[in-house]
């Protein structure tokens, strides 16, 4: 699903009718019949648990305005679509004054309700990214700014919280990708360091001759090249936190020192005649398995222990999938934005091929992904066909290669591909246009949840064209699909 969508309203006809219109769109729907159930919902919900509402104005125990104003008050940010049957213009500014993102006017239309939705999910993920970067640059990115409601990133987001209460030496493990360093910032941001200087080191990028100059410094003419003095990584971070990433990767001659400063809350620099005191806060990380190393030698067991007091396992992208479809908006929002394009929301097909996917990279893998179809999207919307390099191997339709002359008959069609359209029919033969161009509708109906007007623009015909195929092919029925539900427009 794209997202979830709480309708509240106290009206049970118009609660149904928005419900069947909003799981059309491929959206999931909560519905609340008050605004004192809406508020309960949201508070139960978590940050990420719902993704807007869609509020009527008009309810006998709490209004709209009343449940904005709540809202605000107890912090409970969502983008608000508000409703009513009365549209005047006073009306419509002290909604937006109150909070809400749109307004809509009964009996809202299924393109105007969409309309406002990918508006209201894009201008959210936006303003969310914008925040989370300038949060990173100033150091106070928090908790709260990691995009996680899975349960296993729930776990580990707790987890973060209990370790960033404490002094005690944190381990992030977890695959390449999964977002150690942001959560490193969060455990940092959250603690009583906060605002104090974060210094992060890739142990692994660092040549090996290096790293003692890197992570503890040197004094000038310590060393042919040493031109003056350089403090280092440990006393850079001095009163702060210092975040040792890829930490596994660390030569053996460093780890003897690195294991004294941990202990000694002093460092050596190289050419120095006595140690410097050091007050930091470490947090380090690893893709690998430390104990892995330990066991092999290449890593000192003294100090596996003294740096893996607190493990926190980050799961990989695979195990938290209910997690991407905020991860993709929030990421379309923002290279968007980078690109100046005009996009606005991302296709339920496309959202259901993302969560599929098992993403071997992981975040960072999804994240380029999202870029790469920001760029090549030609509309307004991320469709399946932005996302070949994930798309599964067997889902491209191909044309069978045509019989050699002299050879035999071909009796049976080739296997019909996943999501393509055969050309034969069972007993091998060609079938007709209409056949094909039933089949064709059909699959773009359902691919693109029946919304017309992205369907008529895929194939490239007008929506009246579109209509009038509907009716001579006897497809018709196939908008009332998958409800029963009149529509909105018929019950209005």
């Amino acid at each position: 699903m794209s997202g979830t969508i709480l309708i509240v309203d106290d009206d049970p006809v118009q609660r149904r009718l928005l419900e069947a219109m909003v799981q059309r769109l491929g959206y999931a729907a909560l519905t609340a019949e008050g605004g004192e159930a809406a508020l309960a919902m949201l508070r139960a919900a978590g940050p990420g648990g719902l993704d807007l509402l869609v509020l009527d104005l008009v309810m006998p125990d709490l209004d709209g305005f009343g449940v904005l104003e709540r809202m605000q008050r107890e912090g409970l940010s969502r983008p608000v679509i508000v409703q009513t049957a009365m549209g005047s213009i006073d009306t419509v500014v002290s909604a937006m004054r109150a909070g809400a993102s749109d307004f809509v006017v009964k009996p809202v239309g299924p393109e105007r309700l969409q309309f406002s939705i990918k508006n209201a999910l894009k201008t959210q993920a936006l303003e969310g990214e914008l925040r989370r970067i300038a949060r990173r640059q100033t150091g106070t990115l928090g908790f709260d700014d990691l995009a996680g409601h899975s349960e296993a990133m729930t776990q580990a987001i707790r987890l973060g919280r209990r370790a960033a209460a404490s002094t005690i030496p944190v381990l992030l493990e977890g695959e390449t990708g999964v977002g150690k360093d942001l959560f490193a910032h969060a455990i940092a941001a959250a603690s009583e360091r906060a605002g104090k200087p974060f210094i992060a080191v890739n142990c692994g990028a660092i040549p090996a001759n290096l790293v003692e100059s890197v992570l503890f410094g040197h004094e000038k003419g310590a060393f042919t090249g040493a031109t003056e003095r350089h403090p280092g990584k440990f006393l850079e971070a001095d009163g702060g936190t210092l975040f040792l990433d890829e930490i596994g990767e660390l030569p053996p001659e460093a780890q003897v020192k690195l294991l004294r400063a941990i202990q000694e809350g002093e460092v050596d620099p190289v050419g120095g005649k006595k140690p410097v005191k050091v007050d930091i806060r470490v947090i380090s990380a690893t893709n690998a398995d430390l104990l892995d190393r330990v066991r092999s030698g290449a890593f000192r067991e003294d100090l596996y222990y003294r740096l893996g007091v607190f493990p926190i396992l980050l799961p990989p992208l695979r195990n938290r999938r209910s997690d991407i479809p905020g991860l993709a908006r929030r990421f379309m929002a923002r290279f968007a934005a980078e690109e100046g394009r005009v996009i606005r929301s991302i296709a339920p097909a496309a959202l259901n091929l993302l969560q599929n996917h098992d993403w071997p990279g992981n975040v960072r893998q999804l994240e380029n992904a999202i870029f790469r179809a920001v760029v090549l999207a030609e509309g307004d919307e991320l469709t399946a066909s932005e996302f070949p390099q994930i798309a599964p191997a067997d889902a491209w339709n191909t044309i069978p290669a045509p019989t050699l002359v002299g050879a035999a008959p071909q009796t049976a069609p080739p296997p019909r591909p996943r999501g393509g359209i055969a050309l034969l029919d069972a007993a091998g033969e060609a079938r007709s246009l209409e056949d094909i161009e039933r089949e064709t509708i059909r699959h773009a109906l359902k691919h693109y949840g029946g919304q017309m007007t992205e369907v008529a623009r895929r194939l490239g015909i007008g929506r009246s064209t579109l209509y009038r195929k509907l009716k001579d092919l006897d497809l018709e029925s196939e908008l009332c699909a998958p409800s029963a539900s009149p529509s909105p427009e018929a019950a209005a």
